[in-house]
């Protein structure tokens, strides 16, 4: 997927896309699968991904929407990524299966990269 295409599909229409989009043009780094993936499947394994980040006291922006709506969604889906140029935010996104429309998608700070001594 082209970044033109990508931006495009990040309306901005929520926090989290607003927040991928900005990310994206500040020369954020991006990848979307080729293939899809059961929605379900995704939603159980970033519901336990949410529960242990608020136990470590991070609170993702938009995942617990984001879960609920491939839930609702129930058919196959496309994956992404969208990282910040500094490293300090990661953006998750969830494509319909042709990768024509943005599901939904959530993002976090990523933890610190400690240099090795």
């Amino acid at each position: 997927m082209e970044r033109h295409e990508l931006e495009a599909l990040l309306s901005g229409a929520d926090e989290a896309s607003a927040k991928a989009l900005v990310t994206l043009r500040a020369d954020g780094t991006y990848w979307v699968a080729d293939g899809a993936q059961p929605a379900a499947r995704h939603a159980g394994v970033f519901n336990l991904r949410l529960q242990r980040m608020r136990r470590r006291g991070i609170e993702p922006l938009g995942l617990e929407r984001a879960i609920q709506r491939l839930r609702e969604h129930g058919g196959p889906v496309r994956t992404g990524l969208i990282d910040a140029a500094d490293r300090t935010w990661t953006t998750l996104l969830f494509l319909t299966e042709d990768g024509t429309e943005l599901l939904t998608c959530a993002g976090w700070p990523r933890p610190p990269v400690v240099p090795e001594p």
